[in-house]
């Protein structure tokens, strides 16, 4: 009952607009229009105002069952509190992050962050073809293994320059500056205009797979 309670009233502190917006890049009326979004995404397997892991697979893949590695880590990234669900501000909080608004800054840290899957403080070279190997397998791609590790090879040639088998965040910003074009998948011009992109936030009128599958566009969009 304890437990319960405390979602109950975490819930409701996040459906705050004000204090969301006044955190974000987002205005009060789109974070209004997320909320729709949230409450469809967070009801399609479970209706109790939580994101769960499945739920957000559905929201990228349309598949609650499907394995992904990087739906995974974007997961763990929205669920910053790892209680093990996203709740509705952390969703704001991290849609934000996409904004085309957001400081580069803050791009470049949860670019690092995704990419630090054992959550060492650096990034390796099995980190890396980790998420190569995720990234082509959701493409339905194939690499020859020597043309991976070649990609791998090249990566840390430019971006370790302690030649020290890892790269840490202040290499990972040198490497972002030197080629910017890293971080185009890190913002989402559809997050300018919230209504442009989900004009059913205003109509009303669209079924849930649709919106389902726009979130997944959305988030999907950061791959290719």
């Amino acid at each position: 009952m304890g437990g319960s309670c405390t979602k109950q009233q975490r819930w409701i502190y996040h459906e705050d607009p004000f204090v969301l917006a006044s955190e974000t890049h987002f205005t009060v009326k789109e974070v209004k229009m997320l909320y729709d979004l949230f409450k469809k995404l967070s009801s399609c397997l479970v209706d109790d105002g939580f994101i769960s892991r499945e739920e957000f697979q559905v929201g990228l893949f349309r598949n609650s069952k499907k394995q992904s590695l990087f739906a995974d880590r974007m997961f763990n990234l929205f669920d910053s509190n790892n209680d093990g669900v996203i709740e509705f501000g952390e969703f704001v909080r991290s849609l934000s992050i996409f904004h085309p608004d957001t400081l580069e800054s803050e791009k470049v840290a949860f670019a690092f962050r995704l990419y630090d899957i054992w959550q060492t403080g650096f990034i390796e070279p099995e980190e890396v073809k980790d998420m190569i190997l995720a990234l082509l397998a959701e493409s339905d791609l194939t690499l020859p293994d020597d043309t991976v590790e070649g990609i791998i090879n090249k990566t840390f040639e430019e971006a370790d320059s302690k030649r020290d088998g890892k790269i840490d965040t202040e290499e990972f910003e040198n490497f972002v500056a030197r080629n910017p074009s890293l971080l185009k998948n890190m913002t989402i011009p559809y997050l300018k205009d919230i209504t442009t992109a989900f004009p059913s936030f205003v109509m009303r009128s669209e079924p849930e797979d649709v919106i389902n599958k726009r979130f997944g566009d959305f988030l999907t969009n950061s791959t290719t």
